[in-house]
C-alpha cells in the first residue's frame, strides 16, 4: 500500500464528536478551581500510534513496540509538527503557525480552521470524563494500564474499556499533551499533560491530575491524542 493511500485510510478513521458544555478544572497545588466553557469538538477515541506516526512522517517505524502502541519519547513540539503535516496530507488546513523558539512561545493556533490539532486542557478533561463526576469514569483496573497492570510497559491502544462517550485510554497507557501553558508566571513555556501513564500509581490516573514538562520533553510514557475543531 503506498503511502498516500495509507494516509487517506487513516485520515478516514472516525473521530468522535463531542457536544458543547462546560468543566471545572482544578489545581491541587494552588487548591484554584476555574470553569471552561467548552466548544462542540471532535476527538480522536486513541492517541496517536506509532503505526499513524510513521506513516505521516513518512518512514518505517523506528521502535519495536508494536504498530498499535501509542506514540511515546514525542515532544510537545514534534506533537505540534505532527498535526500540521498530517492535515496538510489529509487535504486540511494546518491550525499551527511557529517560528524557531524551542520554548515554543511563538506557536499560534488557529481555532477556526478544519486541520489536526492538540485538545485544549478543558477539552480533555471534558472528554474523559464523558459526563462523569468521580475521580475516574469507571474501574481503575477495567479502563486503564498502570503500574498495577500493566506489567511495566506499554499496551496496544484501546484494549482497556471505554468511557461513555467511546474514548479509550484517556486514563492510563500513556500521559498525553494538551495545548495549554501550565502556570506561564511560574513554570515559563511549560506544557500541561494528563491522564496517566503505564507506571503510575492510581493517584496519578484520575481525570483531574495535571502535570506539566518543557515542551522538548520526550519520554517513554508520553504521547498525545487529535483534536479538530466543529
Amino acid at each position: 500500500m503506498s503511502q498516500e493511500s495509507t494516509l487517506r485510510r487513516l485520515a478516514a478513521d472516525p473521530m468522535i464528536d463531542l457536544p458543547a458544555g462546560e468543566i471545572v478544572l482544578r489545581d491541587e497545588g494552588t487548591m484554584r478551581d476555574w470553569t471552561v466553557e467548552v466548544a462542540a469538538f471532535r476527538l480522536a477515541p486513541t492517541p496517536v500510534t506509532r503505526d499513524l506516526y510513521a506513516s505521516v512522517l513518512g518512514r518505517a517505524q523506528e521502535s519495536s513496540m508494536g504498530p498499535r502502541t501509542p506514540m511515546t519519547e514525542v515532544s510537545w513540539n514534534d506533537a505540534i509538527r505532527f498535526c500540521n503535516l498530517f492535515s496538510q496530507a489529509a487535504g486540511l488546513e494546518p491550525c499551527y503557525s511557529m517560528g524557531d523558539s524551542r520554548d515554543a512561545e511563538d506557536v499560534v493556533c488557529d481555532w477556526t480552521v478544519d486541520g489536526y490539532r492538540l485538545p485544549s486542557e478543558a477539552e480533555w478533561e471534558f472528554a474523559c470524563r464523558a459526563g462523569s463526576t468521580g475521580v475516574r469514569y469507571g474501574e481503575l483496573d477495567e479502563i486503564a494500564w498502570h503500574r498495577g497492570n500493566s506489567g511495566g510497559g506499554l499496551h496496544e491502544v484501546a484494549t482497556r474499556e471505554p468511557n461513555a462517550w467511546g474514548l479509550h485510554d484517556m486514563i492510563g497507557n500513556v500521559w498525553e499533551w494538551c495545548w495549554d501553558v501550565y502556570d506561564p508566571q511560574v513554570y515559563g513555556p511549560y506544557r500541561v499533560f494528563r491522564g496517566g501513564g503505564f507506571f503510575d500509581q492510581p493517584r496519578g490516573c484520575r481525570a483531574s491530575c495535571r502535570r506539566k514538562s518543557h515542551p522538548t520533553l520526550a519520554i517513554d510514557d508520553l504521547g498525545f491524542r487529535l483534536a479538530r475543531s466543529s
